[in-house]
């Protein structure tokens, strides 16, 4: 069936169903940032494969939003579909909230499963459209009606971790859990969103694409945690250690009816920001919510001493994957790039190094991979409709990560294809020096994301240059490779969560000359512990990626004298770590590569 044809299908059913706007977001029923085939609902409607966009249709107009990464993978996805891409935050395009609201009329109807929406959206589309005396329907699957050969929710085994992997016991995280609901008076927690179950419970799945997740919902009371999942995927092991936290398996879909079943005398914690808008629906209207933040999100951020030494683990591993993948770019460069060599060919080449290592799960997030003009696109989605071939004389970029079963990692390098201009060394230095000048940095407790971001950025803004995005990010730990609270980022709200002892981050500054080249580089950081004294606590990083930076790259006469002790310094610890993974002429080559400038 082609896409004209779903559109039309689509348009039927609003009819029938009183709906006047429909909308299909790219989401699961817990807000996951990836999502299995079974959602995949706005791929299979509009053909737009891209790993994030809204498609929003009426009786007469269909839109796919989606932001800058995937433009040209849109624009010739989307022709001849009678849908048009509406490229988010360019000039003259509304938001998908300012559309739908100017777009549904007087009294009408909008349309969209509540499952895959959160309270948060959901809530404030419902706000602006009561301005038009317009209401929501949010218990219509209409994508469900038209898409019959619908693959299955995921049967994959779940797995577990114990506490030699996880660090904590389930019983101590539920009595911090027990203590924090407490403190603001409530006696239920209702939490949809996987990474935090998996955390909570000790427990993971292969249901999502690129993260290690188990669909299901949890209900934490006071005494119990009811835990909504496909029984089949326990197995006895996982079920013994559920139940000896007191932990109830129920189907998986139960929790919409249980969840009505809250009397007038119970306090419900929830997170807007999690929890979706079907299941916020669901809860008595009697209930007493609180709403807040999920105590969780802040727990699973701050790893323990295990997740860290595994981490570290998964790190030398993908440190030696990822260094053999510069070496086989630079004998490609060496040997003459066949016309068969792309950025898809290289991304895949790349995931083959990380299979050699031993306890690979899976890629940690859809792999960035751009070359030359593409690296410009800063979170750029190569597909076999923009894939470009491999050549000299520029950058290429690779931002991607894995999952080993000793932790996740997510790291980007840029590599010099041969001999590069001096303009192209300099940019590349200059974010160098940003990412040394972040690196060693020591700060006091208190300090956050927003205030270490300046120290970042500094090299490029002494140029009138800039980067549009975090310079850092949490990292989970076999969970969400983009995890909160913390941040880098001095403009963002987010990012002025407290740094503390045992946060991973990421430090990822970068530049991008548009039609040209992009450039960044990218370490996982550990916050640590350091000096206590008469003025507080201070804490630094701890670096924990082993992958050479590029000294084909680097215009050395630009460095300082700290950059060049630091450069030297990291490359001596990844010389260390690798050298016993190497042999013959990729020894030697390591060698010249992490050599003192």
């Amino acid at each position: 069936m082609a896409v004209k044809e779903r559109i039309a299908q689509l348009r039927e059913l609003m009819e029938k169903n009183g709906i006047d706007v429909y909308m299909v977001p790219t989401a699961d029923f817990h807000n996951s940032e990836y999502v299995g085939e079974h959602f995949k609902a706005r791929a299979f409607m509009s053909g737009f494969t891209g790993s994030a966009g809204t498609l929003v249709v009426t009786k007469d107009f269909a839109g796919l939003w989606t932001d800058g990464r995937y433009f040209l993978q849109g624009e010739k996805q989307l022709e001849g579909t009678g849908i048009e891409l509406q490229k988010m935050r360019e000039p003259g395009v509304p938001t998908i909230a300012e559309f739908i609201t100017e777009n549904t009329p007087e009294n009408g109807v909008l349309g969209f499963d509540g499952r895959v929406v959160t309270f948060g959206e959901g809530k404030n589309l419902a706000t602006k459209l009561k301005r038009k005396n317009a209401t929501v329907k949010y218990e219509v699957d209409l994508v469900d009606e038209i898409w019959t050969d619908r693959p299955p929710l995921s049967e994959a085994p779940a797995f577990y971790l114990n506490l030699e992997r996880a660090g904590e016991s389930v019983a101590s995280k539920l009595e911090r859990v027990r203590k924090e609901m407490s403190e603001v008076g409530a006696n239920i927690h209702v939490i949809t969103t996987l990474d935090d179950i998996g955390w909570l419970l000790n427990i993971r799945g292969m249901d999502v694409d690129f993260f290690p997740l188990l669909l299901s919902y949890a209900v934490v009371y006071e005494d119990k945690v009811d835990l909504y999942v496909d029984e089949r995927k326990l197995s006895d092991e996982i079920k013994k250690h559920l139940a000896e936290n007191n932990v109830h398996i129920k189907p998986y879909n139960d929790v919409y009816q249980d969840v009505k079943k809250f009397s007038g005398n119970d306090v419900v914690l929830v997170d807007p920001d999690c929890l979706n808008y079907a299941v916020f629906n669901n809860i008595p209207k009697e209930i007493t919510l609180v709403e807040r933040r999920n105590p969780t999100i802040l727990m699973k951020a701050i790893k323990n001493e295990v997740e860290l030494q595994h981490t570290i683990k998964a790190h030398v591993k993908d440190g030696i994957a990822h260094t053999k993948f510069i070496y086989w770019l630079k004998q490609l460069v060496k040997q003459g790039i066949s016309e068969q060599e792309d950025e898809l060919s290289a991304s895949d080449k790349l995931v083959e190094f990380r299979k050699e290592q031993g306890g690979f799960i899976c890629p940690s997030f859809a792999p960035i991979c751009g070359h030359a003009e593409n690296g410009a696109i800063v979170h750029y989605s190569s597909s076999k409709e923009t894939s470009i071939p491999l050549r000299t004389g520029t950058f290429f970029l690779t931002d991607t990560g894995a999952h080993y079963e000793e932790g996740s990692t997510d790291i980007t390098r840029t590599t010099a294809m041969g001999e590069v201009s001096d303009r192209l060394k300099r940019d590349y230095t200059r974010v160098l020096q940003c990412h040394l000048r972040l690196s060693r940095l020591k700060f006091m407790e208190g300090i956050s994301g927003a205030n270490v971001d300046l120290f970042a950025r500094a090299p490029l803004w002494y140029d009138y240059e800039n980067f549009n995005h975090g310079t850092g990010h949490g990292v989970g730990y076999l969970g969400n490779i983009h995890e909160g609270p913390q941040g880098i980022h001095w403009g963002i709200y987010r990012a002025s969560e407290p740094f503390k002892h045992g946060m991973t981050m990421t430090n990822e500054p970068g530049l991008y000359i548009s039609g040209s080249h992009g450039i960044r580089l990218e370490n996982e950081l550990i916050i640590r512990n350091t000096v206590k004294n008469e003025y507080g606590q201070f804490l630094e990083f701890e670096v924990m990626t082993f992958v050479p930076w590029d000294l084909e790259a680097i215009d050395v006469s630009i460095l300082t004298s700290e950059d060049k002790y630091e450069l030297n310094n990291y490359h001596k610890k990844v010389f260390e770590v690798l050298a016993p993974h190497f042999e013959g002429e990729e020894l030697e080559w390591l060698k010249q590569a992490t050599r003192e400038v």
